[in-house]
């Protein structure tokens, strides 16, 4: 189960830098031109969770195996993509692809770096981006009503609730409004994630900012945040070149002192991991053992057999049941049997929803 968030802007706001640091690699080229970018770049990183390693010295485990998210690095956008200016037809092509958006803003100036725009205005690159991205759903959606409208009028059931849908979906963008903000009900979600709309997408607004700002932001990402709380959206604020500087230091005294030195808590990259998790609804469990303690990604709604299923696909296809150790408990008690002497190893069954943190033992048969 994969799941990849895609760094989206335009050229010359940083993204490409945002995605060396953090791959900690130079697959990305970062150059002071538009689209030094043109294929999608991607790399996985490691989502850092420090119950883990806490796991793995209880059970004093040979390997310890974090649970990963993709990024992609995609081509920078400019206003008229829908139509198919500069790259846009791949822009949008790669956007789809996405699971979540994360949304680089440029929130420094600096004379040596031109912008596509002329001049700086984080608030107005958002949504010179948010504004391609619903005229390609308008112009998709548009196409649909046609079919639909004849296939409904031969009482094909789907169709009609298709129809009904895809004229919401018109109605909020035609009012300006991402496909994101409409209300559905639990019936409806299948239905609308086929439609595979490019302002459905969660996004997570990254600012920019100059080394100085990293800890507190500046004037310009002020304003992005304040358009982030009109939107329930979340917001980063960090240093992609303080970023790419941690990224080149090996050791991670290095990085700690290098921090503490900046007044920095964590790196700017590791808020944008976590919120990236949280975007997309993720959780973590873990398995836990002498030969390898190991994090798991899944939804946060999904139920024990669908958690087994990440490990492998026979375990859910065979699933009995799951054996489940809340992560305090397991801590406190020193581990699997501790937990059992305790009484704190609970049996659960098809129906039951995992929880973020729990170490589980699933019993399987083939």
């Amino acid at each position: 189960m994969g799941f990849n968030c895609g760094i989206v802007g335009l050229p010359n706001v940083g993204k490409s830098t945002l995605f060396n640091a953090l791959t900690q690699t130079a697959q990305a080229e970062a150059a002071n031109f538009p689209f030094c970018t043109i294929e999608p770049n991607s790399g996985r990183v490691a989502v850092p969770d420090a119950r883990l390693n806490k796991i793995a010295s209880i059970t004093n485990s040979a390997k310890i195996i974090p649970t990963y998210m993709e990024f992609v690095d995609i081509a920078g956008l400019v206003r008229g993509a829908s139509k198919g200016e500069g790259l846009g037809n791949q822009f949008l092509a790669n956007i789809r692809e996405v699971d979540a958006i994360v949304h680089v803003l440029r929130c420094f100036e600096d004379e040596n770096i031109s912008h596509v725009e002329g001049q700086i205005g984080p608030v107005r690159d958002a949504e010179t981006v948010e504004t391609e991205l619903m005229l390609a759903d308008l112009a998709s959606l548009e196409k649909r009503v046609d079919p639909l409208v004849k296939r409904s009028r031969g009482n094909d059931k789907d169709a009609m609730e298709t129809l009904r849908l895809v004229e919401r979906c018109l109605d909020l963008l035609e009012d300006g409004k991402p496909t994101r903000k409409l209300d559905l009900e639990k019936e409806e979600k299948k239905s609308f994630d086929m439609l595979q709309l490019l302002s459905a997408k969660p996004v997570l607004y990254v600012c920019n900012v100059e080394e100085d700002a990293a800890n507190d932001g500046n004037r310009l990402s002020a304003d992005v945040e304040a358009m982030a709380a009109e939107q329930n959206a979340e917001v980063v604020v960090i240093s992609a070149e303080i970023e790419q500087q941690i990224a080149q230091l090996a050791e991670a005294e290095e990085r700690a002192e290098f921090l503490t030195s900046m007044g920095l808590k964590e790196t700017g990259l590791t808020r944008v991991i976590k919120s990236g998790y949280k975007l997309l609804d993720l959780i973590t469990f873990f398995t836990a053992g002498p030969r390898e303690s190991r994090a798991w990604t899944i939804v946060e709604s999904a139920k024990a057999p669908e958690a087994a299923g990440v490990i492998h696909t026979d375990f859910e296809k065979g699933f009995i049941r799951a054996e489940t150790i809340a992560y305090n408990d397991f801590i406190n008690f020193g581990g699997e049997q501790g937990c059992k002497d305790a009484g704190k190893v609970r049996q659960e069954g098809k129906d039951y929803s995992v929880r973020d943190g729990e170490i589980l033992l699933f019993k399987f048969n083939v």
